[in-house]
Protein backbone atom coordinates (compact mmCIF):
# COMPACT_ATOMS: atom_id res chain seq x y z
CA UNK A 1 0.00 0.00 0.00
CA UNK A 2 0.93 3.56 -0.74
CA UNK A 3 3.16 5.28 2.20
CA UNK A 4 4.26 8.68 2.76
CA UNK A 5 6.89 8.68 6.19
CA UNK A 6 7.91 12.57 6.72
CA UNK A 7 10.67 13.21 9.08
CA UNK A 8 13.19 16.28 9.88
CA UNK A 9 10.70 18.34 12.28
CA UNK A 10 11.17 19.44 15.88
CA UNK A 11 12.03 22.48 17.85
CA UNK A 12 13.87 25.68 16.48
CA UNK A 13 14.45 29.24 17.55
CA UNK A 14 12.76 32.14 15.79
CA UNK A 15 15.24 32.89 12.12
CA UNK A 16 16.13 29.32 12.54
CA UNK A 17 15.48 26.70 9.44
CA UNK A 18 15.07 22.96 9.09
CA UNK A 19 14.29 20.81 6.18
CA UNK A 20 11.78 18.33 6.26
CA UNK A 21 11.73 15.51 4.14
CA UNK A 22 9.17 12.80 2.93
CA UNK A 23 9.58 9.50 1.42
CA UNK A 24 6.76 7.79 -0.35
CA UNK A 25 6.81 4.33 -1.81
CA UNK A 26 4.04 1.83 -3.13
CA UNK A 27 3.31 4.20 -5.76
CA UNK A 28 4.89 5.89 -9.57
CA UNK A 29 6.42 8.76 -7.51
CA UNK A 30 7.14 10.64 -10.56
CA UNK A 31 3.45 10.54 -11.40
CA UNK A 32 2.29 12.24 -8.52
CA UNK A 33 2.14 16.02 -7.44
CA UNK A 34 3.84 16.54 -4.16
CA UNK A 35 2.44 18.59 -1.48
CA UNK A 36 3.59 20.32 2.15
CA UNK A 37 0.30 21.18 4.33
CA UNK A 38 0.38 22.02 7.90
CA UNK A 39 -2.05 22.55 10.56
CA UNK A 40 -1.66 24.58 13.84
CA UNK A 41 -3.84 24.04 17.10
CA UNK A 42 -7.42 24.97 16.52
CA UNK A 43 -6.93 25.94 12.84
CA UNK A 44 -7.47 24.35 9.62
CA UNK A 45 -5.04 22.33 7.78
CA UNK A 46 -3.90 24.85 5.01
CA UNK A 47 -1.68 24.71 2.16
CA UNK A 48 2.46 25.09 2.25
CA UNK A 49 4.10 24.21 -1.06
CA UNK A 50 3.53 21.68 -3.89
CA UNK A 51 5.94 20.40 -6.49
CA UNK A 52 4.96 18.49 -10.05
CA UNK A 53 7.41 16.01 -11.74
CA UNK A 54 9.27 19.22 -13.06
CA UNK A 55 11.45 20.84 -10.87
CA UNK A 56 10.56 24.37 -12.14
CA UNK A 57 7.02 23.44 -11.53
CA UNK A 58 6.78 24.75 -7.76
CA UNK A 59 3.86 26.53 -5.82
CA UNK A 60 3.65 28.40 -2.65
CA UNK A 61 1.26 29.42 -0.11
CA UNK A 62 1.63 33.37 0.02
CA UNK A 63 2.81 33.38 3.96
CA UNK A 64 6.29 30.96 2.85
CA UNK A 65 6.99 32.33 -0.42
CA UNK A 66 10.47 33.20 -0.48
CA UNK A 67 11.34 31.69 2.61
CA UNK A 68 10.50 27.95 2.01
CA UNK A 69 11.90 25.54 -0.99
CA UNK A 70 10.31 22.47 -1.92
CA UNK A 71 11.96 19.98 -3.93
CA UNK A 72 12.06 16.57 -4.81
CA UNK A 73 14.23 14.11 -5.88
CA UNK A 74 12.51 11.42 -8.18
CA UNK A 75 15.16 8.70 -8.33
CA UNK A 76 14.57 8.73 -4.53
CA UNK A 77 11.22 8.80 -4.38
CA UNK A 78 11.45 11.77 -1.66
CA UNK A 79 10.15 15.33 -1.45
CA UNK A 80 11.72 18.36 0.73
CA UNK A 81 10.62 21.08 2.11
CA UNK A 82 13.15 23.44 3.00
CA UNK A 83 12.43 25.97 5.53
CA UNK A 84 14.00 29.51 6.31
CA UNK A 85 14.01 32.66 8.67
CA UNK A 86 11.18 30.34 11.01
CA UNK A 87 8.65 32.34 12.43
CA UNK A 88 6.29 31.68 15.60
CA UNK A 89 3.51 31.09 13.70
CA UNK A 90 5.23 28.84 11.61
CA UNK A 91 4.30 26.32 13.96
CA UNK A 92 2.28 23.41 13.20
CA UNK A 93 2.09 19.53 11.94
CA UNK A 94 3.63 19.29 9.03
CA UNK A 95 2.26 16.71 6.19
CA UNK A 96 3.27 15.55 3.40
CA UNK A 97 0.88 14.34 0.33
CA UNK A 98 0.34 12.91 -2.56
CA UNK A 99 -2.06 13.95 -5.57
CA UNK A 100 -3.27 13.65 -9.14
CA UNK A 101 -3.83 17.25 -8.32
CA UNK A 102 -4.51 19.77 -11.52
CA UNK A 103 -3.82 23.47 -11.57
CA UNK A 104 -6.99 24.17 -9.68
CA UNK A 105 -6.84 21.59 -6.96
CA UNK A 106 -3.17 21.43 -5.55
CA UNK A 107 -3.80 23.70 -3.21
CA UNK A 108 -6.71 22.17 -1.91
CA UNK A 109 -7.00 19.02 0.35
CA UNK A 110 -9.23 17.45 -2.49
CA UNK A 111 -6.44 17.43 -4.89
CA UNK A 112 -4.49 14.69 -3.07
CA UNK A 113 -5.06 11.03 -2.26
CA UNK A 114 -2.18 10.05 0.02
CA UNK A 115 -1.23 11.68 3.03
CA UNK A 116 1.81 10.96 5.86
CA UNK A 117 0.97 10.80 9.49
CA UNK A 118 2.17 14.11 10.29
CA UNK A 119 5.65 15.72 11.65
CA UNK A 120 5.66 18.42 14.39
CA UNK A 121 7.94 21.88 13.95
CA UNK A 122 7.92 24.04 17.00
CA UNK A 123 9.33 27.52 16.47
CA UNK A 124 10.25 28.89 19.69
CA UNK A 125 12.64 30.87 22.13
Amino acid sequence: QVQLVESGGGLVQPGGSLRLSCTASGLSFGGYVMGWFRQAPGKEREFVAAARRGATNTYYADAVKGRFTISRDNAKNTVYLQMNSLQSEDTAVYYCAAGRAIESTLRTLRGYNYWGQGTQVTVSS
